[in-house]
């Protein structure tokens, strides 16, 4: 096979595994259920990427140690989350999104934002960045899902087993529903344009 067959071979497998519809709902709670584990207080689970709770997010020592530069709260004005960029000073950049844990909430208004925070801070050099929420494990870890689908071009089921390779994660269905409207919005414009 000549070179220019192959490359016209592998970009037809590319094109087959982003322009196939997501999986279901509930494929995508089957696949999050496989991977139960230990939970972490943080879990870093891209380069410079953390995945964290409310209790490492308030602990300036431990994220001196890691070398936070940014902190993204997903959870933001919830009672378990007082904290602000007032809080971290002048040395860790702060974006907070008040996000509830619920199906209903429309995260989806905060995808691109919070996914281009978190761009920016891995465009940073040294930068290392927390998202978080209280529990770290639904808002938080649908907006590094995000993040990785956009920026990274990960499909929605690649972005979820990534991350469950290191971290316990659980978005709740409403979440995962709005991530699949995502990758039918991402795909469909790559699709469309190859």
């Amino acid at each position: 096979m000549n070179s220019s067959a192959a490359g016209a071979s592998k970009v037809t497998v590319q094109m087959r595994r982003l322009c196939r519809d997501p999986p279901s709902v509930l494929q995508l709670e089957t696949l999050l259920d496989a991977y139960k584990g230990e939970i972490h207080r943080v879990d870093q689970v891209f380069p410079n990427l953390y995945l964290g709770d409310v209790v490492i997010a308030g602990n300036r020592s431990k994220l001196k140690k890691i070398g936070i530069t940014h902190i993204l709260n997903a959870a933001h004005c919830a009672w378990e989350c007082k904290e602000d960029e007032i809080q971290y000073g002048p040395h860790i950049q702060y974006y907070g999104i008040t996000a509830e844990d619920c199906p209903e909430f429309n995260i989806r208004v905060f995808l691109r934002p919070g996914a281009q925070f978190i761009h920016e801070a891995l465009s940073t050099p040294n930068g290392k960045i927390l998202v978080h929420c209280v529990l770290g494990k639904s808002r938080s870890a649908t907006l590094v899902i995000a993040y990785l689908m956009i920026y990274q071009h990960f499909t929605l089921e690649e972005a979820i087993r990534h991350i469950s390779r290191f971290r316990c994660i659980s978005p709740n269905c409403g979440f995962l529903e709005q991530l699949r409207q995502l990758e039918n919005e991402l795909h469909c414009r790559l699709c469309c344009i190859l």
